[in-house]
């Protein structure tokens, strides 16, 4: 018995928008061997032509505490009393702080560099989502143990609730990847849209507690803080592996349902608009 597949115009249009997140998570799962397959080799060759190779994994992380130490040693930075040594805090800090932005950047740019292969191959491109996500949570676990390791060195002992971090991590993706997937499109039509994008962000974390501690006395930025979903979603899994609870736990809430909807919404409106998108690329 042969199927038959039936196209219409905007035809994506008339998908209801619980069924078109049905469809994109039916769509992952059947590129799973794509997926490993695509994860599998740009890991491989993500340092092959360095002398270090994966060393970059470690020197990264390295290089940019002995900058935030310094900076603090100088009396550029004024961080506030966070309760433990400082070069703990600000690693485990910019560590989570970096996951974010390696999901947005990965995924800002995943139509970009995955150009010629898409409009040569057919095949479901929400693969390549999945594939920058767990490209990132490597590298980040590889972090994530250096941190352990110079927690320890500092006398400081992860709270046992760094098990539940691989959940916390979630919304985190959720939002860096909707930012991403929406600059993404958003490139097609000028690349000053990932400029304007990068900037923004930048900036927005000297706006959230990652190098500094949330009791700032400045009023302007504190009311910045408390808006600013990324100070939940970020210092969260921060605090609860340092202090053992996460400040303001409602918020927190708010911040993982912005992240669930925002994804929701983004990926619905790729769905959409995905066909127009490759077009235009071509």
């Amino acid at each position: 018995m042969n199927n038959t597949i039936i196209y219409e115009p905007n035809q994506r249009t008339k998908t209801g928008f619980f069924m078109t997140l049905m469809v994109i998570t039916r769509n992952i799962y059947q590129s799973r061997e794509l997926i490993y397959q695509l994860y599998r080799r740009d890991l491989l060759m993500q340092y092959k032509k360095s002398f270090l190779g994966l060393g970059w994994m470690f020197f990264g992380p390295i290089m940019g505490i002995v900058s935030w130490i310094l900076m603090n040693a100088a009396g550029v930075l004024a961080p506030g009393d966070v309760g433990l040594p400082y070069p703990v805090y600000v690693l485990l800090s910019t560590s989570i702080w970096g996951l974010f932005m390696n999901f947005f950047n990965s995924t800002s740019q995943t139509l970009q560099v995955a150009q010629g292969f898409i409009s040569q191959v057919n095949f479901h491109h929400e693969a390549l989502l999945v594939k920058q996500g767990l490209q990132d949570l490597t590298n980040f676990g590889i972090t994530l143990v250096m941190n352990i390791v110079i927690m320890l060195l500092f006398g400081v002992t992860p709270h046992w609730q760094i098990v539940l971090l691989p959940i916390m991590i979630l919304p985190i993706f959720l939002l860096g990847a909707s930012l991403g997937i929406i600059i993404s499109i958003a490139n097609i039509i000028t690349t000053d849209v990932q400029r304007i994008a990068t900037f923004l962000l930048s900036i927005l974390m000297f706006v959230t507690p990652v190098i500094y501690s949330a009791k700032i006395k400045v009023p302007l930025i504190q009311t910045i803080i408390y808006y600013n979903p990324l100070t939940y979603l970020v210092c969260g899994p921060r605090d609860l592996i340092l202090y053992g609870h996460i400040n303001n736990f409602q918020n927190y809430w708010y911040a993982i349902a912005l992240a669930f909807v925002m994804f929701a919404f983004t990926m619905r409106f790729f769905y959409v608009s995905e066909k127009r998108v490759i077009e235009k690329m071509i």
